[in-house]
């Protein structure tokens, strides 16, 4: 039985479901650079998690495919369909069902976005720490492809912020794990296992997630390096120091000039430092005290400058705003311009300088063009790809991230496999491990219709 066939046994509005020439192009892609979009055969908008269960029992007996879609903004071809499946569009199960600052969590469904979620939370004085640069991004495609972002140094990744799920299997069986507590010792801790599973396990249909105080005093420094081992270096002894920045970035120069003139930014910077910083530390600090951050601003200040800052730049408001705003739009920039691919590795952070001299080897090596910007704190590198040859391109695709896996870093620090990365991991990743995840699969979904062909 075809998914188009399989509508007529649910109990769906007629509003709920697409077909044909109804499924708009925006649902056959996420935003991965190198991975074709593909029409699925059915849109379905379930409104509760009785529906999802529905959907995923019947499509389980009928072993019609289905990937399920938060927002489209990941960058891995995780959310694209299979043509003969169901695209499980998760748009509408999007309330923030409670906030409850007493216990500092959020309960939400999966198609609320970072956006609405901080609008719930603001009122309350929290906020929700993860911010991977795309407030339109879904909670429930986070929690899918455990989303990191700049705010990793300080608060983690997704993993790190969710207490419990409600998850659908692909029996139609619904699962709880976890709650509004963050001490869990009984039993196997299921619903870390769904974080990151990329829709290939179970559908998340409810997130407890942990929401911490807002902190309204920010302060963003901006301090240019000739080299990008200087700016590595300097990262240890902040660090060390207690600062506990919010953010720690490098940029180098190219992305941070494409970026600064993608948005109009004027640092006023004078041009002799411009012509030599070959990279930039951005350091964002927060605090609950304005003489506290005060402090902490003139600390961080010394710190990059003994670390061998040409100068050290403490950005007006509007300014570092707008300094953030271009660190987050790299990824967009990079898309822009014709970037090839776009890749996330994470290494040890000191490990940084060593792997980006690889890199740039190895870009040479194969005449390509490879620019980058990352986060500093956590050892997250974020590099653009341009090289058109397909062929030159896989080979150095796979030079890089091995290099990457040499350092005892990984493939993807949080962009997740989807697609675009599976064969790389296949090729580098240790048999053995990847056999266990099999198996794993194949327990939760022994009929293999979550998310065909993403990650394996």
């Amino acid at each position: 039985m075809t998914a188009a066939q399989l509508i007529d046994q649910l109990s769906l509005g007629a509003d709920q479901v697409l077909t044909g020439d109804d499924i708009s192009e925006d649902y056959t892609h996420d935003e991965c650079v190198n991975v074709d979009g593909v029409a699925p055969a059915v849109v379905l908008k379930p409104t509760s998690t009785a529906e999802v269960s529905q959907i995923l029992a019947l499509a389980n007996e009928l072993r019609v495919p289905v990937t399920a879609r938060g927002a489209g903004t990941g960058l891995s071809g995780g959310a694209v369909p299979e043509p003969d499946g169901i695209l499980l569009s998760l748009e509408r199960m999007a309330t923030v069902i409670e906030v409850d600052p007493a216990n500092h969590v959020a309960v939400v469904q999966p198609g609320v976005t970072l956006g609405e979620l901080d609008e719930a939370l603001a009122p309350h004085g929290l906020v929700y720490p993860i911010l991977p640069g795309e407030e339109s991004a879904s909670l429930g495609g986070n929690v899918a492809t455990n989303a990191g972002g700049m705010r990793a140094v300080k608060y983690g990744v997704t993993r790190h912020q969710v207490l419990g799920i409600e998850a659908v299997l692909p029996t139609g069986e619904v699962i709880r794990s976890g709650g509004k507590y963050v001490k869990f010792t009984t039993g196997y801790d299921i619903g870390q296992l769904i974080i990151g599973s990329e829709g290939t396990l179970a559908v998340v249909t409810e997130a407890t997630l942990k929401v911490v105080p807002r902190l309204d005093h920010k302060a963003t420094v901006l301090a240019p390096f000739e080299t990008l081992a200087e700016v590595t270096e300097a990262v240890p002894g902040i660090l060390q120091a207690g600062l506990v920045p919010l953010m720690l970035e490098y940029v180098d120069a190219m992305a941070m000039q494409a970026t600064s003139e993608s948005i109009g930014l004027d640092l006023g910077m004078p041009d002799d430092i411009k012509e030599k910083a070959l990279a930039y530390l951005l350091v964002v600090l927060e605090s609950a005290e304005d003489d506290r951050l005060q402090a902490d601003i003139e600390r961080a200040g010394e710190l990059v400058s003994e670390a061998g800052a040409m100068d050290v730049y403490v950005l007006p408001a509007a300014a570092g705003a707008q300094v953030l705003e271009a660190r987050e739009k790299a990824f967009w920039v990079a898309k822009e311009h014709g970037a090839n691919d776009i890749i996330d590795v994470v290494v040890p952070r000191a490990s940084i300088p060593e792997y980006l001299d690889t890199v740039g080897a190895l870009a040479v090596e194969h005449e390509a063009w490879v620019a980058g910007a990352g986060h500093a704190g956590d050892g997250n590198v974020h590099l653009s790809v341009f090289q058109g040859d397909d062929e030159k391109r896989s080979s150095l695709m796979t030079a890089i991230l091995a290099a990457g896996m040499a350092l005892g870093g990984t493939i993807s620090a949080e962009h997740g496999i989807g697609i675009a990365k599976r064969d790389y991991v296949q090729k580098l990743e240790d048999p053995a491990k990847l056999a266990l995840m099999q198996r794993i699969k194949d327990a939760f979904d022994p009929n293999g219709i979550l998310n065909p062909g993403k990650v394996f």
